[in-house]
């Protein structure tokens, strides 16, 4: 008997672990990343490192882990599916699709970020993202950009996911490319419900483009733990 209540406490101690959020977003686990990668074959492989990296410097200086993540791989072209969104926990991927960049970032190609309001521009970096609310675009998610000078004015920016009707793949026969916006990942109308109700509510958002300045000065990144530790503890985990 008291062999078999052992047993029953282990099977019942592992099952809570295998459901918790903090075994979701073990993403220091050499096997996440494989998974992902094997889930997104066409995703930039550096894409998805540095945005694993990045949500466990978060996790690892007091950020709430997440179930769900969603890397937008800027380095690909604007007809492309360029952003992926991925289960944590199962380790798969939820959804691949088309997403904008901001008018000024660059035409079919986004090669220009900003952090400034007005620039119409897209910020890289990693996101948290927030609640969802019924806007002006439709069905739509706030987002708090995490990175001190990269993105973190994403909020007074509005820079939101929202459907857009420009995000559509028809564009690309007659302008080359899709529809932009004024800095925010907007789109496909018929995923946004989707989209957002996967990602609302803490979840991580990373956007990734080859920017030197961007790669050699991010905090998560480069992992600097105080930096870290104070703006998770800012923007509330």
């Amino acid at each position: 008997m008291l062999i078999s209540l052992r047993r029953l406490f282990l099977v019942a101690a592992t099952l809570g672990a295998l459901c918790s959020p903090a075994f979701a977003a073990n993403t220091s686990s050499p096997g996440l990343y494989n998974s992902l990668a094997q889930a997104a074959p066409e995703l930039n492989p550096q894409a998805l490192k540095s945005a694993l990296s990045a949500m466990q410097c978060a996790v690892s200086n007091g950020a709430s882990p997440a179930q769900n993540l969603a890397v937008i791989d800027y380095s690909q072209p604007s007809t492309a599916r360029r952003l992926w969104i991925f289960d944590l926990r199962k380790q798969t991927l939820v959804l691949r699709d088309l997403v904008a960049h901001g008018q000024k970032s660059g035409e079919n190609f986004a090669t220009q970020f900003s952090n400034n309001e007005g620039s119409h521009q897209s910020s890289l970096g990693l996101f948290r993202t927030q609640e969802s609310y019924q806007g002006a675009n439709g069905y739509s998610l706030r987002m708090d950009g995490l990175e001190p000078g990269i993105n973190d004015s994403a909020r007074e920016r509005a820079i939101v996911i929202h459907p857009a009707s420009y995000v559509n793949p028809l564009w690309s026969q007659t302008q080359g490319r899709i529809g932009r916006s004024q800095g925010c990942p907007a789109v496909r109308p018929q995923v946004a419900r989707q989209v957002v109700d996967k990602l609302k509510d803490g979840q991580f958002m990373f956007a990734w483009y080859p920017d030197q300045h961007w790669l050699q000065s991010s905090a998560y990144l480069n992992c600097k733990p105080r930096l870290v530790a104070s703006i998770v503890s800012t923007k509330g985990g």
